[in-house]
């Protein structure tokens, strides 16, 4: 039976831990943990199913701290009920090499599900987990044995609520009935700057109602029975997520603190401090844990566990009743992609005619989606131009979670958030698409994926100026710099069919989040001597070389295909021309000296970079003195034909760069010296001029 009293003597050693954490620290934000302790630990003791032994065990619920600023309630919690976390790690809270750090770090601590911190982002990623975990117990049969149909408890604040990306996945999640959703919301009424009518002053409950939540208030949620009784509604289904509203208090039990601001983003002090702790009764040693929570949390790890083992010999059962069965199971737990991959998804490109990349990545992703069951996702309402859709694979949604395409509707920050959370739940690669402009929209999203290190793949298509018509809104610029700039994230832009098929299957087999960057024109492919060189995998390599070179073009996608154009009207003028193809700059990166020395040679003066994008970056490529040519300026709305012509992106605009960067003659108004032959633009450097020729 489940002991109120101990709850909330483990409630407030809650409160304890965290205050004295955060004033050791000397930074911190002790309130949320302070108001949210009796909620959390009405939930941790008697309705979250989890593994302490075991903290990734597939059958757990999961467990958000959206308000992830408030990092001290988990570590708390976790120290409790015995996740490995230590008292030392909860007194280093916030310190280097830590397991405690400011915000919680999936992948670090033990027990977190999720990185948060970005509010909101914990609430969306939540609902990613839901729709990964639905379509795998959807596909696999698992939903008819009960064995699957864990909760996802979430923990948010006012500031989630304010955040935009909270209302786009709520909305999402109403629509999908995904009803394993429990969300708490801590309506304490204060934010940094003091009380919430400042800038928030609407009706959640009845927005979440428009959303089709089902709403449950708490009018006292610093009360344990209250909380109780609010959790044992909200695990009984009916059909549609939940959102608690809780009111609390911002700092509870502090005297002086206790529903005020200054509660929120900084230490109480340590006079205050020690008013909390007379306050509460609590023992006069900071760090201290009454023996009597100790035998409460270690009574609910104990049982805790034994449910976990239950759970797991129903589960063998369940794999052991049906060996094809259990196959798909597993393929989808270790998210299993044949090791000839790239062989496979090579047979179904089309190389006959000119295809946009994108038009390719689709042909590329029916194949993959057939050989790699946990690849799942979808598009922010353009599937049809992202060609993001598996054929056959039926529509995710509350009619049919086996479906196997996401509509995420116009949601992209939402989409790319919920991507992160269906990587998280651990049976999915998700893929998520839009035009690549939008890719503003998610790059907190893909930031927080590149941080997890998660395996995703973006699918961004009208990847530049091409877009034409559509004009300058719509025509990504900056973006392709942007992406690159995120630690952990593979770009690849591919140039053509063959990098296509490669690219798909680098990113399939990548341990992190991977972005394909794909066009709306069409681009000829390779022939076949020169698609034997391909090798996206190094993320650069020669595609064409003379044997004596003057000069070294660096292309990327579209733009390969002009660097073969311009060289053939150099080598016409008997210049030596090298070609070298780089679709991944980080993966160009990854290889060692040598192969890259072998790819760009130190010691060609020439270097040249196409690509119709922002020049940002080129430089450490082609050197100080190489030419990038990019677009650095916004485009416009025009024909993507005419587009080309006016930015230089022509054979002819390239070659009238190149002359005006590296060639000196005697009518250069800026050099007049002439070199005596008899070919003024020969650019020999026998002048003896200032000018760097070459």
């Amino acid at each position: 039976m489940f002991d109120s009293a101990k709850a909330q003597l483990a409630a407030n050693t809650v409160r304890m831990l965290s205050a004295d954490a955060v004033q050791k620290a000397k930074s911190g934000h002790p309130g949320m943990p302070l108001g949210c302790a009796d909620f959390a630990v009405t939930l941790w003791s008697k309705y979250l199913r989890v593994n302490p032994k075991n903290p990734a065990w597939i059958g757990r619920d999961r467990f958000v701290l959206s308000a992830g600023h408030g990092s001290m309630l988990l570590y708390s919690l976790l120290h409790l009920f015995e996740f490995g976390l230590s008292i030392d790690d909860i007194r280093e809270f916030r310190q280097w090499g830590s397991q405690t750090p400011g915000h919680p770090e999936y992948g670090h601590t033990d027990g977190v599900d999720v990185t948060t911190g970005p509010l909101g982002s914990g609430f969306a990623s939540a609902v990613g987990m839901a729709i990964a975990n639905r379509n795998f117990a959807a596909r696999t049969g698992l939903d008819k044995t009960g064995l699957m149909n864990h909760k996802i408890f979430v923990i948010s604040g006012d500031g989630c609520m304010m955040e935009g990306c909270t209302g786009e996945a709520a909305s999402l999640a109403g629509t999908l009935a995904l009803d394993e959703l429990v969300v708490f919301y801590d309506d304490n009424s204060i934010s940094i700057e003091g009380s919430t009518d400042l800038a928030f002053g609407e009706d959640v409950a009845a927005r979440f109602a428009a959303y089709n939540w089902r709403v449950i208030k708490v009018d006292n949620a610093n009360d344990i029975a209250k909380c109780d009784a609010a959790l044992a509604q909200a695990v009984e289904s009916d059909g549609r997520p939940t959102l608690i509203i809780g009111k609390t208090r911002i700092g509870f039990g502090a005297p002086n603190k206790e529903g005020k601001a200054s509660a929120h983003g900084e230490p109480l002090g340590a006079e205050e401090v020690e008013a909390l702790r007379k306050h509460l009764n609590m023992p006069a040693e900071p760090f201290t844990v009454p023996q009597e929570v100790k035998e409460f949390c270690h009574a609910r790890a104990e049982e805790l566990e034994a449910q976990a083992a239950d759970w797991e010999k129903r589960f063998e059962a369940f794999l052991e009743a049906d060996s094809e069965r259990a196959k798909l199971i597993y393929s989808f737990l270790n998210r299993t992609v044949p090791e000839n991959i790239q062989d496979e998804l090579l047979k179904v490109i089309d190389v006959s005619k000119p295809v946009a990349t994108r038009a390719t990545s689709g042909a590329v992703l029916q194949k993959a989606a057939e050989l790699v069951p946990a690849l799942f996702g979808g598009a922010a309402d353009l599937a049809p131009s992202t060609k993001s859709n598996v054929k056959d694979g039926g529509d995710f949604s509350r009619d049919n979670y086996a479906g196997r395409n996401v509509h995420f509707g116009v949601r992209e920050f939402a989409m790319g958030l919920a991507g992160n959370g269906m990587a998280l739940n651990g049976t999915a690669i998700p893929y998520t698409s839009t035009f690549f402009v939008f890719s503003d929209y998610m790059k907190p999203a893909i930031r927080l994926a590149a941080l997890q290190h998660l395996h995703e793949i973006y699918v961004f298509t009208h990847d530049s100026f091409y877009v034409g018509e559509d004009g300058p809104t719509h025509e990504p610029i900056e973006q392709i710099a942007m992406l690159r700039s995120i630690p952990g994230l593979t770009v690849i832009r591919p140039a053509e069919a063959h990098e296509t098929a490669q690219a798909w299957a680098a990113a399939l087999q990548a341990d992190g989040p991977v972005a394909l960057l794909l066009t709306r024109q069409d681009l000829t492919p390779f022939d076949a001597e020169t698609a034997k060189k391909v090798d996206v995998s190094k993320g650069a390599y020669v595609i064409s070389d003379d044997e004596e070179t003057d000069i070294v073009f660096i292309a990327t996608g579209s733009e390969v295909n002009l660097a073969l154009e311009a060289a053939k009207i150099l080598r016409e003028s008997g210049v030596g021309v090298r070609i070298v193809s780089m679709p991944s700059q980080e993966l160009f990166l990854e290889q060692d000296y040598d192969y890259q020395d072998s790819v760009l040679p130190p010691d060609c003066m020439c270097y040249v970079s196409i690509e119709a994008g922002s020049t940002f970056g080129w430089h450490r490529f082609i050197g100080r003195d190489g030419l990038a040519i990019g677009l650095d300026h916004f485009g416009a709305s025009a024909p993507y034909k005419v587009l080309a012509k006016e930015f230089g992106f022509t054979p002819e605009g390239v070659i009238e760069r190149i002359k005006d960067h590296f060639i000196c003659s005697e009518e250069d108004d800026d050099c007049g010296c002439g070199c005596g032959c008899e070919d003024d633009d020969c650019g020999c450097g026998d002048c003896g001029c200032e000018h760097d020729h070459k």
